[in-house]
Parts: C-alpha cells; sequence; structure tokens
C-alpha cells in the first residue's frame, strides 16, 4: 500500500511537470525575465490554471477577436510602449485593463483603455471636462500610462511590483513590503520575533490599517525595512497566509499579474502563429493610426465630409472628445484618423469649412429662441442640429451651437472657457499648512477644505490637496 502511494505521487507530479513543460515555451519565459521574475515562477499552479483557462476554445476565440477589434489601436500602443523603454508584456496590461476599449468604464469610473481614475488621470495631465476626457486619448493616456509606470518601477525596483501597484494602489504595495520583509526577517533571525523593534513596527502597521496612523508613519516604517538584507520574490507576495484576513495583496491584483502573464503566453501559440491569425503577430509592424492637428471648435462631421473619411471610423479613434467637438478654447488640437486616409486628408483638409462649435449648458429661464438670440443664430438650427422634437429644455442639457466663423469672437470662446476646470494635485511638503496652499493658489480656505473633504486643518507632510480653481 505504501508503495502504491509512493507510485502515484510520483506520477502525478510527473504528470503535471509534463504538463508544465508541454504548455511554455522560450517567449514565455522571456515574458518573466521582462517583469524580472524569477523563471522558476512558470511553475506556479494558479498561474497555469489560469493559462490553461485562457487556452478553452471560447476564450481562444475571444481573446483573437480582441486582438483584431484593436488592430488599429494595438501598433500605437506598441510603439509607445518603445519610445519609452516600457517591456512590450505591457501591452497585455492594457487587455487585461479594457479588453484594448477605448472608452471601457468600470463601476469605479476608471475609464479609458488603461482604466486610470479621474484623480490620477488629472495627475499625469490628462484634460477632463466638458469636451474631452483624455483618458478615452488613444496616444495621451498610452504615454500618461508609461509615465506612471516608470514612476512605479523607480519606486519599486521591479516591474511586476510596478504592474501590482498600478491594480491595487501605490500605497498597497508599500504596505505589501512592509509587511513581508519583517514576516521573513523573523523567520529568518526567530529570536527578534518579540524585539521592540518588531513589535513597534507591527503596531504601526496594525494601526495603518485600522485608520489609526497616518501613511506617512507607514512610510517611515517602509523606508526603514527596505536597507535590510532581507530577500523577496513574487513568491513572497502572492501566497495566501493562513488565518489571515487582510492578505498581502489583494485576491484581485493577485489574480491581475498572473492574467497579464498568461495573456502574454497566449500569442506565443500555435492557435495565433500559424494559420489564419499569424497575421497578429505583425500587428505594430507598421503605423496605423496617425495624429494630425486641427483648429479648435470643429466638428468631426465637419473634418469627415471635407476630407472623405467615413464619420464612424473618424468617431470611433477620437472617443475622448465627448461630443465629437474639438475643444474650441484651443488655438490646434490633435485629433487621430487612420494612417491609410493620412494623404487623402493632407490633399483636402483646405476644404473645411471654418465653422465653429461650442457646448452650452441650459440654465433657468432658457429658450431655444434666447439661445439662439445670444448666438445670433435660428434657434431653429440649434434644434435641427441636436435633433430636438420638442422646444422643450431641461436643466443642465448640453447643446451644441454652431457659430458661424464671424461669430467665434473672444466671447463664446469665454463662455468655453468657463465650462472647463482646472485640477491640481499638490503633494503637503514640509512647513506647509492649508491657509499656505490656500494663498499660494488663491483659493478660499473652505472652498479647499471642502473640495479635499477635510473636518480640519490638520494635514501631514506627504498628503495629497486636490486644488480645484
Amino acid at each position: 500500500m505504501y508503495k502504491l502511494v509512493i507510485f502515484l505521487f510520483i506520477l502525478v507530479n510527473y504528470s503535471w511537470a509534463s504538463l508544465i513543460g508541454a504548455n511554455y515555451n522560450q517567449r514565455d519565459m522571456q515574458i518573466l525575465e521582462d517583469l524580472q521574475i524569477k523563471s522558476s515562477f512558470i511553475t506556479d499552479y494558479k498561474l497555469q490554471k489560469t493559462y490553461n483557462n485562457l487556452l478553452r476554445k471560447h476564450n481562444q476565440n475571444n481573446y483573437v477577436r480582441k486582438l483584431s477589434d484593436a488592430s488599429l489601436f494595438v501598433p500605437k500602443i506598441k510603439k509607445i510602449l518603445r519610445e519609452e523603454e516600457i517591456p512590450s508584456v505591457f501591452l497585455y496590461m492594457a487587455m487585461a485593463e479594457s479588453d484594448f476599449t477605448i472608452d471601457a468604464k468600470s463601476n469605479v469610473k476608471a475609464t479609458g483603455i488603461w482604466q486610470f481614475m479621474s484623480e490620477t488621470g488629472k495627475h499625469f495631465d490628462l484634460n477632463i471636462n466638458l469636451y474631452v476626457d483624455e483618458r478615452m486619448d488613444l496616444v495621451k493616456s498610452t504615454k500618461a500610462a508609461t509615465q506612471y509606470l516608470k514612476y512605479l518601477h523607480k519606486r519599486f525596483d521591479k516591474w511586476y511590483l510596478a504592474a501590482l501597484a498600478y491594480n491595487c494602489g501605490e500605497g498597497r504595495v508599500i504596505e505589501a513590503i512592509t509587511r513581508a520583509t519583517i514576516d521573513k526577517y523573523v523567520e529568518e533571525n526567530p529570536k527578534e520575533k518579540n524585539s521592540s523593534k518588531i513589535q513597534e513596527f507591527r503596531h504601526t502597521i496594525y494601526s495603518y490599517q485600522r485608520g489609526r496612523e497616518p501613511f506617512y508613519k507607514l512610510n517611515r516604517v517602509y523606508k526603514k525595512i527596505r536597507k535590510w538584507d532581507v530577500s523577496l520574490d513574487i513568491d513572497d507576495f502572492l501566497r495566501v497566509q493562513k488565518n489571515i484576513t487582510r492578505q498581502y495583496i489583494p485576491s484581485e491584483s493577485r489574480m491581475y499579474i498572473r492574467k497579464i502573464i498568461a495573456l502574454g503566453m497566449m500569442n506565443n501559440q500555435s492557435f495565433i502563429t500559424e494559420n489564419d491569425n499569424a497575421h497578429l503577430l505583425n500587428i505594430g509592424a507598421t503605423s496605423s493610426v496617425a495624429t494630425i492637428p486641427v483648429k479648435g471648435g470643429l466638428h468631426l462631421k465637419s473634418i469627415s465630409n471635407a476630407v472623405g473619411i467615413d464619420y464612424k471610423e473618424i468617431k470611433n479613434l477620437n472617443k475622448h472628445l465627448k461630443l465629437q467637438i474639438v475643444p474650441p478654447y484651443e488655438k490646434t488640437y490633435d485629433i487621430y484618423i487612420p494612417y491609410s486616409r493620412l494623404a487623402r486628408y493632407q490633399a483636402n483638409k483646405n476644404l473645411i469649412k471654418d465653422s465653429k462649435y461650442l457646448v452650452y449648458i441650459v440654465k433657468r429661464g432658457d429658450s431655444l429662441h434666447r439661445i439662439g438670440n445670444k448666438y445670433n443664430i435660428s434657434y431653429k438650427i440649434i434644434k435641427d442640429f441636436n435633433k430636438l422634437n420638442t422646444n422643450v429644455l431641461s436643466l443642465k442639457q448640453k447643446l451644441i451651437i454652431p457659430i458661424s466663423s464671424n461669430k467665434s469672437n473672444s466671447s463664446s470662446i469665454k463662455l468655453a472657457k468657463a465650462n472647463t476646470k482646472t485640477t491640481l494635485i499638490y503633494k503637503v511638503k514640509n512647513g506647509d499648512t492649508l491657509y499656505s496652499i490656500a494663498r499660494k493658489y488663491n483659493i478660499d480656505l473652505k472652498k479647499l477644505m471642502s473640495d479635499n473633504e477635510l473636518k480640519s486643518n490638520f494635514i501631514n507632510i506627504g498628503d495629497k490637496i486636490v486644488i480645484k480653481k
């Protein structure tokens, strides 16, 4: 009986080893190397489970469809990743985040291919206002994502940690590194388990987790333990501890990093490299999207009609233009067209009529007649352009107003600018007070506290203060 158990144990392990060996190749190992993950992680059970699930026929078909649907976007993303010296595997982070859906929105309001939250997007200079949401701008959002990833890599020194921090937050990864380092240090030095230093550090972590201590105190511990001679790898962060409610890394993020790796490995499989799908490997070999500067205030329809580009085609590449209007407060603004249409655009761009458009938000007491008189335009034109079936307007309704070239004066542009808000993120430095920050940005102190939901004037070094002007 004992010999039978041993035989079965060896057989199971041999079968598992054979399964692993059959499911990866040298290009898969390169994915791990690019993420700075040790090669032995290829045998991670949950990674293989994720990978094998993706290899099911319906998931293969979905994978091919997503790559094919994104054939215009992928080359541009690859090019930017290359230029910014970001490992190419991060293409699959975009796939994991949004399935390459340029206007994807999550239930927590993260938006775009790279799923930026509003404040994070603004921090990386993505404009979000009445006219644009640049989280859905293919080029600008990808460049913002690369800047964020480079910042995270500089902070954590590992690309896989940068990917985890992108998903679950910089603070959570700092907490994870701090906890994992202390736990491993105690494992290697059991006599230190009850030392005052270890107890003090663990108390700070415990208090931070329960909201009793500010982040800067956790960060202070983090900076100290980073100097210790303790080596951690991905297994240390992803392992599930028994009887622990708050794991080092949230389950969603543990699944997320494995999914990125598995999606990258999928691209090396025979269903991609052979037969009808082989062309997908060459996505990114040539330019696919051209960037063109156009005058502010133009409608995409005007550009589409003048240069003979399908309106739906140009609209799908410019979903960051919320109402298909180029921001009227900009002298010129970049939009995107298929590279294959660039020659046609260059030949016909002078045919674009210098018609301007802006967005008007209906206020109390407004009527189509009153708005028409304000902009010296027939109310019927406004009604027709906005496809209104009635003259009745709703409060805060958005109307597109066509403005003739001789009427697109400074007052119109001022209205457009008034509908945008500048938001900055200020990081509290030594010596700062809420009063000094409010004075620096010429903002009322009560407004600053309200915008940041602060109940007192107390702030800490490293806190991020939202500045809305």
